[in-house]
């Protein structure tokens, strides 16, 4: 009897050391992660239709013998409609679920992205690049990273948000090598196609893999203590969204976040990533040199991304952006003398200083939106992101124009950098805000527990 207890005690002793073991082994890995891995490789994915535009230019310029300011007509819409849907993109997240929303989103990317191939006319580029794809893209903004990170994590937030928004900036120039050599060796069509496929190929890996919240697997988010319940679904966000609008809108910071915001995309996806192709071309350069240096941008965004958020934590939000405006003005006013047939040292220090510099004013201004407007800092800082879509909506327009009045493109190179010493004068005279009732304790220096970025819905 002694011999049977000790043996079925020694028995049970395995077990129980085994159970802690395999339940560490499950906590290594939350379900959490692989709801971020889904999320990456879908924004990365599905960010080939946000590459295309600027190839597109020259040759839908010879073939059918439209304004580079009628192209740019069409991007912008696209740009301004990926802006204006964001803000709202939360609340049909909150209403029909993410799964949903971003799957049609793919799906209208494809359609809009396939259907060019058989365009004769400009109104059906505006119709297809310009609505469907920018209504599709706006639906997936940073709506959608920020969504899942709110949702499925309570520590943690600040890291998975910087990946996710890197992802979706990187993510928008990587495809630029691959595409540039299908647009110069098989023409734009082709290019078009891979751009749909690419869309839709990510559907069933988003309806299969993601979920809508931790509850939905049986599982808490990670770093929470007790199990959050999925929470009904959400009405009446969208109108939240205008009257917190038409409340910022009385306010002189909203003005100066929004203005500094609107030329940060001017001077980034309005001009740059529209525009630094043909005007690379112009000056000789083969398209896909030009390309694979947009690509270089986008590898050096993610450490910028990254470093920018940890100077937010530690210093100034302010003057970070003055610097960050600054700095990036005065690269634009140097670009002209640096473009040449072939690439060299310069350039190639323009394009690793240009890419530092990319997205890296969004933790900041993230930071003033948490200081000044508090518990609707998220909503605002969606109206804010919609600014800066008009802002390079508006320039992808202009610099078509440009280059169809002038010959070249200097004259918006000169522009830009311009409005960014502007921009750096407004960021220093943005007010500071005592700590209040609606603000958030640490606002400047980043949210409470890292949230970062995470908080845009």
């Amino acid at each position: 009897m002694t011999q049977t207890t000790e043996t079925a005690t020694d028995a049970a002793e395995p077990a129980e050391e085994r159970e802690p073991s395999a339940s560490r082994r499950r906590s290594r890995i939350h379900r959490a992660w692989f709801v971020v891995a889904v999320t990456f490789v879908t924004i990365v994915g599905a960010a080939a239709f946000r590459s295309l535009p600027g190839l597109l230019i020259d040759p839908l310029h010879t073939e059918f013998g439209w304004s580079r300011g009628t192209i740019g007509a069409a991007v912008s819409v696209n740009l301004a409609l990926y802006g204006l849907t964001a803000p709202f993109a939360a609340a049909l997240m909150d209403r029909f679920g993410i799964r949903r929303v971003v799957a049609i989103a793919l799906v209208v990317i494809s359609l809009g992205a396939g259907l060019t191939v058989w365009m004769t006319a400009a109104w059906q580029l505006m119709l297809c690049w310009g609505l469907l794809v920018g209504l599709g893209s706006g639906s997936m903004a940073l709506a959608f990273a920020a969504t899942v990170t709110n949702r499925w994590f309570t520590e943690r937030k600040g890291l998975v948000s910087g990946i996710l928004t890197a992802a979706s900036a990187s993510g928008q120039l990587v495809f630029l090598p691959l595409l540039s050599w299908i647009v110069t060796d098989h023409g734009w069509r082709p290019a078009a196609v891979t751009v749909a496929l690419a869309a839709f190929a990510v559907v069933p890996f988003v309806w299969l893999l993601l979920r809508d919240h931790p509850a939905d697997v049986g599982q808490k988010p990670y770093g929470a203590t007790e199990f959050v319940p999925k929470p009904p679904p959400v009405t009446g966000a969208a109108v939240r969204a205008v009257r917190v609008l038409l409340s910022a809108v009385r306010t002189g910071p909203f003005w100066l976040l929004a203005g500094t915001f609107a030329i940060c995309g001017a001077s980034t996806n309005g001009l740059i990533q529209t525009h630094f192709v043909p005007a690379a071309h112009d000056h000789g350069m083969p398209v896909t040199a030009a390309a694979s240096l947009l690509a270089v941008i986008g590898v050096f965004d993610v450490v910028g991304t990254i470093a920018s958020g940890w100077f937010t934590d530690r210093f100034e939000p302010r003057r970070l952006l003055a610097v960050y405006y600054a700095l990036r003005g005065t690269s634009l006013m140097f670009l002209p003398m640096l473009l040449a047939p072939t690439v060299h040292p310069p350039m190639v220090f323009f394009i690793v200083f240009y890419g530092l510099d990319w997205v890296a004013t969004v933790p900041p201004t993230l930071a003033l939106c948490r200081e000044q407007y508090g518990e609707d800092s998220a909503i605002v800082f969606g109206w804010v992101l919609a600014s800066h879509q008009i802002g390079a909506a508006l320039v992808a327009f202009l610099g078509g124009v440009a280059r169809d009045t002038f010959g070249s493109y200097d004259v918006m190179w000169y522009s830009s950098g311009a409005l960014c010493a502007m921009a750096a004068l407004m960021a220093l005279i943005i007010r500071r805000r005592k700590p209040g009732p609606g603000a958030v304790p640490g606002a400047a220096g980043g949210a409470p527990g890292g949230a970062s970025a995470s908080a845009l819905v």
